[in-house]
């Protein structure tokens, strides 16, 4: 099983940007999917989660600015992140509770991160 992380990049502050994360790999089903990031200097902070009905839950700290949808029959979660700020700079990594088989408890899979730069 392997997540994929993609559209990170550079952006000026009051920008946006669209990251993808696609699943693939032999496996029985995905149920939550979502988010966090990591500033350089600072912990690991959880940003939204999205479950296999579509029901969100974000962090305040992008709460009104991110979105996050997934498509299931894409195997894939997305954020959108709208009117981002110097401080949403950060590496972004994707994560999903896999089960491989039925039956089996969903195992938390991580994707590589992908940076997202947010200055002028």
């Amino acid at each position: 099983v392997q997540l994929q992380a993609s559209g990170g990049g550079l952006v000026q502050p009051g920008g946006s940007l669209r990251l993808s994360c696609a699943a693939s790999g032999s496996f029985f089903s995905i149920n939550d999917m979502g988010w966090y990031r990591q500033a350089p200097g600072k912990q690991r902070e959880w940003i939204t989660t999205v479950t296999i009905a579509g029901s969100a839950v974000l962090a305040d700290s992008v709460k009104g600015r991110f979105t996050i949808s997934r498509d299931n029959t894409k195997n894939t979660v997305y954020l959108q992140m709208n009117s981002l700020k110097p401080e949403d700079t950060a590496v972004y990594s994707c994560y999903a509770g896999i089960s491989r088989t039925r039956g089996d408890p969903a195992m938390i899979y991580w994707g590589q991160g992908t940076q997202v730069t947010v200055s002028s």
